[in-house]
């Protein structure tokens, strides 16, 4: 079944180079080539499915941190980095080409049937989201090809607070507004990202503790520092909401500093 187009799709790429990710020349020549390289490959994407109850919606924010942290828990599972691990090979041929990810909701008894393929559900302190492991862009499994990808929007009650000290900040372009689904896809890429950069050593430490993160808005000012400081940072492809290459979002993780 072809998954119908997806507002929430991430598709993207580091703009620095990442630990564990293939290394590529810069330039715009060498860009378009590696760009052509992976789109040549066959496609995947990661689907990510937010639980969305009507009478009880989770904040924005928590929702974000906790995409962030089920594409995290996905990556650092044994079903993924054991040699022999079930989703290796899909996580790999997905991590080779466009690093898709996409979020749809669901409710009531679409998300208990979610709840029953292969997958990995982190909650928050109101969110819950499932990571399942990378599907064949036109290969979507039926119970998530059938749900909604469009119209979700979520508010936080009151704003959140600051992140904690030492905690990894993920930190949202103040100039670009994104959907709520769509954004809970480019905090996911970023995580990524910074997991990427990370080596095993900060790798474990973080997977022990749970993945501590935050997500907030950088302010204009700190925005423009972050972008230059060499943090990995998220520039979306630009086919859904936002224009191609518009950076999204900054890891910020103490141990890349």
């Amino acid at each position: 079944m072809t998954s119908p187009s997806a507002p929430f799709d991430a598709p993207s790429t580091p703009a620095v180079p990442s630990a564990g990710s293939p290394a590529e020349p810069r330039g715009d020549a060498a860009d378009e080539r590696a760009a052509n390289v992976r789109d040549a490959r066959p496609q995947y994407v990661l689907p990510l499915v937010v639980r969305l109850e009507k009478a009880e919606p989770p904040a924005r924010t928590d929702a974000l941190e906790t995409s962030a942290r089920a594409v995290l828990t996905l990556l650092a599972d044994p079903r993924v980095t054991g040699e022999e691990g079930e989703w290796a090979e899909r996580v790999s041929a997905w991590e080779d080409a466009r690093i898709r990810k996409v979020v749809r909701r669901a409710r009531g008894g679409e998300w208990r049937k979610a709840g029953e393929l292969p997958g990995i559900t982190v909650t928050g302190a109101s969110a819950e989201v499932r990571v399942f492991p990378p599907v064949p862009l036109d290969g979507w499994p039926k119970e998530l090809a059938k749900l909604q990808v469009s119209g979700t929007e979520l508010d936080d009650p009151e704003p959140p607070a600051d992140p904690a000290p030492g905690v990894p900040v993920l930190w949202l372009n103040p100039e670009v507004e994104m959907s709520a689904g769509k954004t809970m896809a480019q905090t996911g890429h970023a995580a990524q990202l910074a997991w990427w950069a990370l080596d095993e050593a900060r790798r474990k430490e973080w997977a022990e503790a749970g993945f501590p993160l935050a997500v907030r808005t950088a302010t204009p000012a700190a925005w423009a520092g972050l972008t230059s400081g060499g943090l990995p940072l998220v520039r979306d492809a630009g086919f859904t909401e936002i224009a191609p290459g518009s950076c999204t979002v900054v890891a910020d993780h103490p141990a890349l500093h």
